[in-house]
């Protein structure tokens, strides 16, 4: 865990690639694409099924030690159609009948209105938290700072041998900010930093800031 104080708020940078914004109360994931395993195992890819589970127990662990007043779900919160994973995540809301959960809806989320009916979560397009704007895309609010997610935000680092290694981040620029893949199997997006933004690497369960 790194503390990040950003428009005089402080975020617990979390090496489970989610944010916990102490001043809210609030736990902030992105892209947990939960569903994703079943989904490819369903289509014959050699994934152990131990794997569809690790997510939603990192998810219910992170709830457990923080106690969050909020959860807010940066968009792909659920990969594909309907499968078993998403009745394990709504038994997992039940366990936490005092926590208010969000999910700002992303491009992934295919599934019918109705699914989400019967939960204790309520769907939105974006969200205003000052100082912060959420919406799964990256986009330019008028003036609120931009959290998002979607992008899968990684860097590539050198290491000797001319070998280079991918690692997750969080990325900061100056009017928005983009939180890596909570989910297995997303995949990254190497990005490109500029010289004032704030870029912090997680490798495994360190979390720290680029130079």
């Amino acid at each position: 865990m790194l503390s990040f104080h950003h428009l005089n708020q402080t975020l617990q940078l979390l090496p489970e690639k989610a944010i916990y914004w102490e001043d809210q109360k609030a736990l902030l994931i992105a892209d947990a694409h939960f569903g994703k395993v079943t989904h490819f195992r369903k289509a014959g890819m050699a994934i152990p099924e131990q794997a569809a589970h690790r997510n939603l127990n990192t998810l219910q662990q992170l709830i457990t030690e923080y106690k969050p007043e909020k959860v807010l779900f940066l968009g792909d919160l659920f990969h594909s159609e309907m499968n078993t994973e998403w009745l394990l995540f709504k038994e997992l809301l039940l366990e936490f009948p005092n926590v208010e959960f969000t999910l700002i809806q992303g491009n992934h989320d295919i599934l019918h209105k109705h699914s989400y009916d019967n939960t204790t979560m309520r769907v939105v397009r974006e969200l205003n938290l000052e100082p912060y704007n959420f919406t799964h895309e990256p986009e330019e609010h008028p003036s609120l700072y931009n959290l998002s997610g979607h992008l899968h935000p990684g860097v590539r680092m050198q290491r000797k041998g001319r070998q280079s290694m991918r690692l997750p981040c969080f990325y900061f620029g100056k009017k928005n900010g983009v939180l890596p893949a909570f989910g297995e199997f997303t995949g990254l997006h190497i990005i490109s930093p500029k010289k004032d933004d704030h870029i912090f690497i997680i490798s495994g369960k360190v979390v720290q800031q680029a130079l």
